[in-house]
């Protein structure tokens, strides 16, 4: 029934036979109406979150105050609290999400890159499809082929990537009850606030298609069981998805009988496959009516109907899923460009985002401003002392630290000439001494013919340049000292080439005494 008031804002008696609520936000307008107190939200018992000072509406508290106002241009909202506004974990948004009043919708990711537009469009949590999963990391179907392992890694990449929370596709547990626990605890190490486990045997077959067989009734409880356990012995929260696909596998009256079943033992939603009428949808959320029920609009072609988000809560339903509406897409997407590009066409704009969009949607711009905070000054070394490339500091002669200032130019870090100890006369030692205190000059040019480095230091110093040039590294400088051409002052000839060679990569190294 609907009625309207002083404002004229449409209000619509709730269906006292139904379980549905709606989250419709009042206008401005009807908020400082009079006529009607502040609330105008039907809060069913199990929103325990939600406080009101009014009495909560009920079948069994009914009232002339009518509880749900829609206005004329309204139809629904999703998804109101979010991980990253309401709450410090994604478990606890799931949670708070469960209780908060209307239906919301949870688009299918496949990967970081999915989760994260999903996230980017609006939404308050999101699913990991394991058919979706399969295909886009292994290629293959749906159909078992999949690890317990795989699932966890790409869940933990996906869960990284966001903030708002993703429940987990966790098939059949991968086993017994006993890998059901196992599942479980690996599921909230991932950082997954919620885990879909269903009651297939192994190997398990995708949801609406041929050759579904179910677990027997007690086995099917006892993993729930297990898995609630699991939970406890965590010390996790996480949410337990119940799914039975005993409609198709058994009978309608089988899948009602099991969710009744896996609430009893603590599931928090209950979601039973390939519902084939309105009617079955309408007698699975009469199923323990203060438990969430999950709808599933399996996109191109199940055995479910597509309803719209409107008829889905009408019906009782709290959560909705859409499996294959992104890998769906994508693929068809992907299938357009390499057409375009086999003909000898790159896709239309129309068609794919803008490089700076793309950019903008993976962070990079978010990157760029973060790593401003961590910039590090570097500078070249002089003849006052070295630079350290670890530190960021010039070391004086002293001993003291000076700041860098040029960023721009190359860091050498020069280490101490080696001490040696074989020097039998005074004599040699006069002349090692002059020759360690020449200045070789060593120039790096690529292959590209651009000059890499060209810089000058203490002969001393040049064998603990293979640190960084490990081209020179092994090559006897001293020896080589000794056996050059000898000036009239007894050092070795100025302009003399003591190294030229091309290293591993093609680049061309030469040491020249100065």
């Amino acid at each position: 029934m609907e009625t309207s008031c002083k404002c004229n804002t449409i209000l619509r008696q709730p269906n006292r036979n139904s379980t549905a609520s709606f989250s419709i936000p009042v206008s401005p307008r009807h908020r400082s109406c009079s006529s009607h107190p502040p609330s105008y939200l039907f809060l069913q018992p199990q929103q325990r979150l939600l406080s009101s000072p009014l009495p909560i509406l009920s079948a069994n508290n009914p009232s002339p105050l009518i509880s749900t106002f829609v206005p004329k241009s309204s139809y629904y909202s999703t998804s109101p609290i979010t991980a990253t506004t309401t709450s410090d974990s994604p478990v606890k948004a799931l949670r708070q999400l469960l209780e908060s009043p209307g239906i919301h919708q949870g688009p299918a990711c496949f990967d970081a890159l999915s989760a994260k537009l999903i996230e980017r469009a609006g939404f308050g949590f999101c699913f990991t499809s394991g058919f979706s999963v399969s295909a886009a990391r292994l290629g293959l179907p749906d159909v078992g082929l999949i690890s317990y392992g795989e699932m966890v890694d790409q869940g933990s990449l996906i869960t990284q990537a966001v903030s708002i929370p993703v429940i987990g596709d966790g098939d059949n547990g991968y086993g017994n009850a006993m890998n059901v626990k196992r599942t479980v605890k690996g599921f909230i190490k991932a950082g997954f606030a919620g885990i879909i486990l269903e009651d297939q045997v192994a190997p398990k077959a995708c949801g609406h298609t041929q050759g579904r067989k179910v677990v027997s009734r007690d086995e099917a409880v006892m993993k729930i069981k297990a898995a609630i356990d699991a939970r406890k012995e965590s010390g996790s929260d996480i949410v337990i998805v119940a799914r039975t696909d005993s409609r198709q596998a058994v009978s309608l009256e089988e899948a009602l009988w099991r969710s009744r079943a896996f609430a009893d033992a603590g599931a928090d939603v209950l979601f039973i496959d390939a519902l084939a009428s309105r009617e079955e949808m309408k007698a699975f959320c009469e199923v323990s009516p203060f438990v969430p029920k999950m709808a599933n609009m399996l996109e191109g072609g199940g055995k479910t109907p597509i309803l719209n988000p409107v008829e889905l809560e009408e019906f009782g339903f709290k959560l909705v899923s859409y499996p294959l509406s992104l890998i769906g897409v994508s693929m068809r997407a992907m299938e357009d460009a390499l057409a375009a590009i086999k003909g000898g066409r790159v896709p239309p704009p129309g068609s794919l985002p803008s490089f700076d969009e793309i950019k903008e949607t993976l962070g990079f711009n978010k990157y760029y401003e973060e790593e401003k905070r961590y910039m590090v000054n570097n500078s070249q070394p002089s003849t006052a002392g070295y630079s350290s490339p670890t530190y960021g500091t010039r070391i004086s002669r002293g001993g003291s630290e000076q700041k860098s200032t040029k960023a721009e130019e190359p860091i050498i870090d020069l280490l101490p000439p080696v001490v040696y100890d074989n020097i039998n006369t005074n004599s040699s030692r006069d002349r090692m001494s002059w020759i360690w205190s020449r200045t070789l000059r060593i120039k790096i040019t690529g292959k590209d013919g651009l000059q890499k480095l060209d810089v000058r230091i203490p002969a001393g110093f040049l064998e603990g340049m293979s640190r960084i040039i490990p081209g020179l590294a092994g090559v006897n400088i001293m020896e080589m000292l000794e056996d050059a051409p000898i000036d009239s002052d007894g050092g070795p000839q100025s302009g003399k080439i003591l190294l030229d060679f091309n290293d591993a990569v093609g680049d061309r190294i030469q040491v020249l005494v100065e």
